[in-house]
């Protein structure tokens, strides 16, 4: 009865008071508390300035779509300037999508595997120069990457494209027809040469930080070196390839000079990916923007919210992947 007395008049366990509060956060010193403050101000900065882009993207496309004859999103055409304007994203919403997943199918496999090599193949004194070289490729402009691609990779897949025909021309997808091969193809096979650095970069140091007890261990149980890749490198890997596939397709829906450069651009969409034309978001706002009107301006501002849009998408659905897959994150390891 005493013991049940004492329980129910037991005191209240004290309130939290704000230095506690503070010192479980690791902020009790004045450095900690101005850093908290900064990184905690940074953070809401960056989510103010990406609510001013989507305002000010979406205020300006709703100008743009309110006088807009045709339908935005299957129009074939794009005559802005025109009165009624008619203006639509079909060509162009195709022609981004195409491109990058292109650039994807051709740069993660190649650059996984360079990135494999660098960190459990290749002799140090080879991985080093190799790396630095990688690195490089990442720093070279787009206008250079343009220049290159229009002067001398698409002249010379006329070869390339005419065997691809030959044995994949039935399909209809791959048909060359002739002519100058300035088709979303090529984009896509210069958007891969652009993001194969990024993708291998990060790659790579994901892989560096695998686990070595996990990888002796699978050499210690007779494993051949294939094997400890399979079973312990990729595994841990994964959600770092997945995290630099994605920013080599957060440049590659972007890229705008290089793909200028080498393509064609026609609103119409091909049955082929090797026939000339189409377009992309970034290609048609850098060319028409300059002689666009008032309301051409606001019309390719529209094009740019969907591309805003897209990649706001894209990069949630990297997270929701990486999320699915701690385990292999290097956190958990």
């Amino acid at each position: 009865m005493d013991i049940a007395t004492q329980t129910e008049t037991a005191p209240p366990p004290p309130p939290v008071t704000t230095e506690q509060k503070r010192a479980s956060r690791g902020a009790t010193r004045p450095g900690d508390r101005i850093f908290l403050g900064l990184s905690r101000g940074s953070g809401i900065l960056l989510l103010v300035i990406m609510a001013a882009i989507a305002a000010f993207l979406t205020y300006r496309a709703t100008l743009a779509l309110s006088d807009n004859t045709g339908n935005f999103l299957t129009t074939f055409e794009w005559d802005a300037n025109a009165i009624p304007p008619k203006f639509g994203i079909a060509v162009l919403a195709f022609g981004t999508v195409v491109s990058s997943i292109i650039a994807l199918v051709i740069a993660v496999p190649v650059a996984v595997g360079i990135a494999l090599f660098i960190s459990h193949y290749a002799p140090r004194k080879l991985a080093g120069p190799i790396a630095y070289v990688i690195d490089l490729l990442a720093a070279v402009p787009s206008i250079v990457y343009g220049l290159w691609g229009a002067l001398v990779l698409a002249p010379n897949l006329t070869g390339f494209y005419t065997w691809l025909d030959s044995v994949l021309g039935w399909t209809g997808i791959l048909a060359y027809q002739g002519g100058a091969p300035r088709s979303l193809m090529t984009v896509g096979i210069l958007l891969a040469i652009m993001i194969l650095p990024i993708i291998t970069n990060v790659s790579r140091e994901v892989f560096l930080q695998a686990p070595k007890m996990h990888e002796e261990a699978a050499l210690a149980l007779g494993a051949t070196r294939w094997e400890v890749i399979r079973m312990s490198v990729l595994p841990f890997g994964r959600s770092g390839i997945i995290s630099a596939s994605m920013l080599g397709l957060g440049r590659a829906l972007g890229e705008t000079i290089a793909v200028a450069t080498v393509l064609s651009p026609s609103f119409v969409i091909g049955a082929s990916l090797l026939d000339p034309g189409g377009g992309t978001f970034a290609q048609n706002i850098a060319s028409k923007f300059n002689e666009a009107s008032e309301y051409g301006r606001d019309a390719l501002i529209a094009s740019g919210l969907v591309l805003f849009l897209i990649t706001l998408l894209v990069n949630g659905a990297a997270r929701m992947i990486i999320a699915r897959r701690k385990e292999y994150s290097g956190a958990n390891a």
